[in-house]
This record gives C-alpha cells, structure tokens and sequence, in this order.
C-alpha cells in the first residue's frame, strides 16, 4: 500500500498532466478552427476563380514563310595530273 505522501506526489503529477494536457488540447482546437477556416476561403476563390475563367482562344496558326531554294553550287573540276617529268640522257 502507498504512503500519504506517494499519493499526494502522484496527485500533483496527475494533476499537472492533466492542465498541460488541456491546454494543448485548447490550443489543437483553435488551430483546427483557424486551418478549417482558411481552407473554406480557399475553396470558395478556387471556385470563383473557375467560374470567371473564359475559354482559351486559340491563336491563329501563322503561314510559314516558304524556304528560299539554295543555288546550285558549282561542280569543282578535277585536279589536272602532272605529267610525268622526261628522262633525261
């Protein structure tokens, strides 16, 4: 069996648990009432923002230019063989 003092130490602690506890669970609910209200504003301009979109135009597709043709390039001639040197007697 526990002692006067061990139930009265283990009291304060249970107490103490209990309003840390509480307080977060406080401070929980008003950032869950904060967050829920901030994602109803969100949703609401999401919508808003769809409804006002109008549809994409599409842009005309611009002619192309026709490709200017290339001259013709001239054959180059081949290159003369030298004639093979005389002998010399």
């Amino acid at each position: 069996m526990a002692t006067v003092n061990q139930i009265q130490f283990r009291l304060k602690l249970a107490k103490k648990t209990l309003t840390t506890t509480s307080k977060v669970v406080a401070a929980t609910k008003s950032r869950i009432k904060k967050l829920e209200a901030e994602l109803k504003k969100a949703k609401a301009a999401a919508a808003k923002a769809k409804q006002k979109k109008p549809a994409a135009k599409k842009k005309p597709v611009a002619k192309k230019k026709p490709v200017a043709k290339k001259k013709p390039v001239a054959k180059k001639k081949p290159v003369a063989k030298k004639k093979p040197a005389a002998k010399k007697k």
